[in-house]
């Protein structure tokens, strides 16, 4: 594995970096939380200019054809700036399910609107007081003429209020599915939820809801194969996330350790607070190599079933502990609104909750292991 950044991607770090400088302050992360819609437009037409939204798109579909390392550079960037935008859901997942399983015109209807941001996709996957394996997958799609009828209900389902298609995991006869939906097909009903991190997320219920079997991504019964092999990859990106926030939580606490005086020294003076900062740093430079050798070995096409898990598991612990240990080097502020600590410190607990939490990953990481 070669450390060093090729011309090309050092360009894509300078560029996202410097676009979110820009367009993502910290006000505007604060003004999208609990926002029904959850993202700005000035933002997302930027990711779209910049071609960061069909960065993992072949460029046949209008995409710019990279790889996933590269995507996990554009990623660590994102967490660094907490972007609050639909590019995790639509322009990764969603976009890979149309990839890996889509038909001809599936994919061709929706790869081109992805890339350009003009179409947003979510997938509806999660459901109340199940877990994130197989048998959570419990909304129900029973054949119905030349087509199936869904009915059930999914929580947690991000940016469904802005989305132009659901990629809903329901249960038929021959096993797990995957469908599009329309979300504004009749039976949808949408509910806004609260979350510890604050993006737009919904439950969403389905009362037998029409969808054509053209509908159906991929052949019967495929799409838990695709959906957990979509997610194996998709994950990295989002450890690489968790890298970008830890790091920034970490950077401006140490300029603040440097700045704050106590007894007549910088905090940073004291040696219990210099070395958890120390300690912070090391796990956040670990998560990054981590995260590298994970997404070098998914670009290589080799598998990921543990460098996957293993990555989002040990990012997003080292996110929530150095948030963690940064409030409480600020101190009482730093659980204060105006302070923009708590924002990392949130959005990392929600993080670690998300996309597969701490006790599924190590069950994956020990189904690899021991088997």
């Amino acid at each position: 594995m070669d450390l060093d950044f090729s011309e090309e991607q050092q360009m894509v770090i300078d560029m996202s970096r410097a676009m979110l400088e820009e367009h993502c302050p910290a006000q505007t992360v604060r003004d999208m939380e609990d926002d029904p819609k959850g993202y700005p437009d000035g933002l997302w037409k930027q990711m779209s200019e910049l071609g960061l939204n069909g960065l993992l798109i072949p460029e046949s579909y209008g995409g710019g054809g990279l790889g996933i390392f590269e995507g996990g550079l554009v990623y660590e960037e994102l967490g660094r700036a907490m972007a609050p935008i639909p590019h995790f859901v639509s322009c990764v997942v969603s976009a890979k399910i149309l990839l890996e399983a889509g038909s001809d015109a599936q994919k061709n209807t929706w790869l081109g609107k992805i890339a350009e941001g003009t179409a947003i996709l979510t997938p509806a996957w999660l459901e109340p007081e199940r877990g994130f394996g197989e048998v959570g997958v419990a909304l129900q799609a029973k054949a119905s003429g030349d087509g199936f009828s869904l009915t059930g209900r999914k929580r947690s389902v991000p940016y469904a209020s802005a989305a132009d298609q659901l990629i809903v995991l329901a249960r038929s006869e021959a096993g797990v599915d995957l469908f599009l939906v329309d979300p504004n097909a009749d039976g949808i009903t949408m509910k806004q939820l609260l979350s510890q991190g604050r993006e737009a997320q919904y439950q969403v219920d389905f009362a037998d809801v029409k969808v054509s079997a053209e509908d159906r991504i991929g052949a019967a019964g495929s799409g838990w194969e695709t959906w957990n092999k979509v997610m194996l990859e998709g994950i990295i990106l989002l450890a690489a996330q968790a890298v970008g926030g830890a790091e920034r939580c970490l950077t401006e606490t140490v300029e603040y350790a440097k700045e704050r005086v106590q007894f007549d020294k910088p905090l940073g003076a004291f040696q219990a607070l210099a070395h958890y900062m120390a300690d912070a740093s090391t796990s956040i430079d670990g998560g990054r190599v981590l995260v590298h050798e994970a997404a070098w070995n998914a670009a290589q096409g080799r598998p990921v079933s543990r460098f996957g898990p293993m990555a989002k598991l040990f990012c997003c612990e080292t996110y929530r502990e150095t948030t963690r240990v940064c409030a409480q080097i600020w101190g009482g502020v730093a659980f204060t609104i105006e302070y923009d600590q708590q924002m990392f410190f949130r959005r990392a607990k929600q993080l670690q909750l998300s996309w597969w939490d701490t006790p599924y990953l190590e069950e994956l990481i020990a189904a690899d292991v021991l088997d």
